[in-house]
């Protein structure tokens, strides 16, 4: 696809590809934010609850095979139009979900839009920047971020008023159809080379080059679940925070990463992706594996700001990797970065239990360099256009 090709300018496709990262975030944090409340409506024990949420989080990852079959027979813009209608009907569903197995189902169907609605949205953003010759990959990942930001402060605006989380829900589906309508004219009329193939190509996703990427993602996407979950126990535990500074590890990352974020594209279009994933993941595991011997709240909170600052633009790059290789690679990609996200803070529980939660964060620092090591065998696009080869290591 060339400039000329694509009708719709850089920065309005930008915004609209934007509105559906930021909407996938929304969607996810709004019924994230209630669990609490749909537990106790629903009666359900911590272990009931860990399940829908094992529940979602495995569907997204078994719709591997759905999302390549449904990326080439509708394309990625179609498809987030589908998935992302899919997501928002399914929030009031939850809330009037009478029972158990009712919210499980509601909870796998949410797991399987979000595994179509991720590959698509990657896919468009993949577009962008091969239509344009610009980087834009990593700010499409912030908007994410942001959704979730505005969820979280929805939920607790609604909160004020009722517990009720039908209306709640129903509010946010709302919401969630006027962005996507907003963004349907701004969306690309196709994506990245290979999108509408019958693959007769499906054996790419499974290439040696489509295995590193997945393996990078996977690692990525460890680092960045464990963290989410386990910096506040070891702030707690581990550096001797108090528990007014302990929930600061959450922040600092996320701070982070956001901030790094807005401003990666521009590293990408100087150094090109290569370059930014491998200096951005040894920054990650450097940074943090010599806070762990320094002990204390300060160094353990910079090495917290160096996973964040290091890891924000390596799934974006990863990502965009992975969309030039067809869809089926993306495909398998994302559902390897979803089961990253599952299995790695349930792998750092295992590692605290066997010996303690030092080795468990170490165990995270390692996971950042190996993406270092899996970036070295990518073939990454080159600097702004995605087409030089100075930087195909």
């Amino acid at each position: 696809m060339t400039a000329t090709a694509d009708p719709i300018p850089f920065h309005r496709a930008q915004l609209g590809i934007a509105a559906v990262f930021a909407l996938l975030g929304f969607q996810y944090a709004t019924w994230a934010s209630r669990l609490p409340a749909l537990a106790a409506r629903l009666d359900l024990s911590e272990a009931r609850l860990g399940l829908l949420l094992m529940a979602c989080g495995a569907s997204a990852a078994a719709s591997f095979p759905l999302v390549t079959a449904l990326m080439a027979r509708l394309g990625s813009r179609r498809l987030v139009l589908l998935s992302a209608t899919v997501l928002a009907l399914l929030l009031p569903a939850l809330a009037l979900a009478p029972n158990y197995p009712a919210a499980l189902v509601v909870l796998c169907g949410d797991g399987v839009a979000v595994g179509c609605l991720n590959v698509a949205m990657n896919a468009q953003g993949a577009a962008l920047e091969e239509a344009h010759g610009r980087t834009a990959m990593a700010r499409l990942h912030a908007a994410f971020s942001g959704g979730g930001l505005g969820a979280a402060l929805l939920a607790s605006a609604v909160t004020a008023f009722t517990s009720d989380l039908s209306v709640h829900f129903a509010l946010a589906c709302l919401l969630l159809l006027a962005v996507l309508a907003w963004a349907r004219p701004r969306l690309l009329p196709a994506a990245s080379r290979g999108e509408g193939e019958k693959s007769g190509r499906s054996r790419a996703a499974f290439s040696a080059a489509a295995l590193w990427m997945g393996a990078a993602m996977a690692f990525a996407t460890v680092t960045e679940g464990a963290m989410n979950d386990w910096s506040a126990l070891y702030l707690d535990t581990v550096a001797g925070a108090s528990e007014q500074v302990a929930p600061l590890g959450i922040a600092v990352v996320s701070v982070t990463m956001v901030t790094a974020r807005l401003f990666a594209d521009g590293l990408r279009s100087r150094w090109g992706d290569g370059r930014v994933v491998r200096a951005g993941s040894a920054l990650a595991g450097t940074g943090l594996a010599l806070a762990l011997p320094a002990g204390g709240v300060v160094p353990t909170l910079l090495g917290f700001a160096c996973v964040g600052l290091g890891a924000a633009a390596v799934t974006p790059c990863v990502y965009v990797a992975a969309a030039r290789k067809g869809p089926d690679a993306l495909a398998l990609v994302a559902a390897m970065g979803t089961t990253g996200l599952l299995a790695g803070p349930a792998l750092i529980g295992f590692i605290a239990s066997a010996g303690n939660l030092v080795w468990g964060m170490a165990a995270v620092a390692a996971s950042a360099l190996l993406v270092t090591l899996c970036a070295t065998r990518i073939s990454w696009p080159g600097r702004a256009t995605g087409t030089s080869p100075a930087d195909a290591r």
